[in-house]
């Protein structure tokens, strides 16, 4: 069976709502709701191929687009593999053009609608950062406060509180102030002992390889509604991420670090062929940095994580 190479659009509005289009009765998926977008023509470019489709089904002209994911899902009766883009700049009036309901929303209200199977790692993806900030160790706690505080200010959405040394009784209390202070401006992981998930229901968590490697055959320790992430470093344990139900994974590292010398870096090659085989979400890491962001998105990647080069200067 041929896989379908489908051209699909998160189109957003000033406002960063999302465009969402319901699907006719009468097609594959019918009533359900979907990223606008149609079939890459044999031989049309993707971006090609979305620009007539939003043409076609909304009457706009994309301006600006980039890549956000790619989607391989096999459905009973047809194989799909959904070429995402981001787009952020259109000149035109949306409207339904086939006479499809359309609908903005937020990403938070997105889970919301029922979606085709396949456009569940979309939702994910539609919902993120392109940048993932890691908390540094060393630093006292008035310090690290201060930090995530200003990076906040300064427009960092995703924070990962890191667990340098372990299951510290200090990092508990350092989550409750991280809470507090992510409270409605960001999405904030944890790390620790599962057993700490109850603690702290607003958090999402990221898994260590170890805890992966440990907990993937139980599936997810939590509901959808909240995030869950992992660490990976190769093809297992992006299975392992998969197996789990992670909603997305860091991949490191992509370069040479500081942190972990002895650590034999990925490269661009590695990092982009793993990713074409997993569906989900993969921020980069490991010796890049907020100007790496287009390289990553140019190999399929939601974006870049990191530590120093995304820790706002003192």
């Amino acid at each position: 069976m041929k896989r379908i190479h489908v051209a699909a659009a998160v189109i957003r509005g000033a406002d960063n709502r999302i465009l969402i289009a319901r699907r006719a009765d009468t097609q594959h998926q019918g009533g359900l709701w979907e990223f606008p977008g149609g079939k890459v023509e044999e031989g049309e470019g993707v971006r090609a191929a979305l620009a007539r489709e939003l043409a076609e089904e909304l009457g706009i002209q994309v301006t600006t687009a980039r890549p956000l994911i790619k989607v391989q899902h096999d459905y009973p009766d047809k194989q799909v593999l959904l070429d995402v883009w981001e787009v952020t700049a259109f000149t035109g009036q949306p409207h339904g053009a086939e006479g499809q309901p359309l609908a903005w929303v937020t990403a938070r209200e997105l889970p919301n609608y029922e979606f085709p199977e396949a456009n569940r790692p979309i939702v994910k993806a539609a919902g993120l950062a392109s940048e993932y900030l890691i908390t540094p160790d060393g630093l006292e706690t008035p310090q690290l406060l201060r930090g995530i505080q200003k990076a906040i200010a300064e427009g960092t959405r995703l924070v990962q509180l890191r667990a340098p040394n372990g299951y510290d009784p200090k990092y508990r209390d350092l989550a409750v102030d991280a809470v507090g202070l992510c409270a409605g401006k960001a999405q904030l992981m944890l790390k620790g002992p599962l057993e700490w998930l109850g603690d702290f229901p607003s958090a999402g968590w990221h898994l260590t390889a170890e805890q992966l490697r440990k907990y993937a055959s139980k599936g997810r320790p939590f509901p959808r509604e909240r995030l869950l992430a992992a660490s990976c470093h190769d093809a297992e344990e992006l299975a392992l991420a998969q197996q789990m139900g992670a909603d997305f994974v860091t991949l490191s590292p992509v370069q040479p670090t500081q942190t972990h010398p002895d650590a034999q870096p990925l490269g661009w090659d590695q990092a982009a062929a793993l990713i074409a085989g997993f569906n989900y979400p993969v921020f980069l890491l490991g010796g890049v940095g907020p100007e790496d962001k287009q390289r990553a998105w140019d190999i399929g990647a939601q974006g870049v994580a990191g530590i120093r080069a995304f820790w706002p200067a003192a």
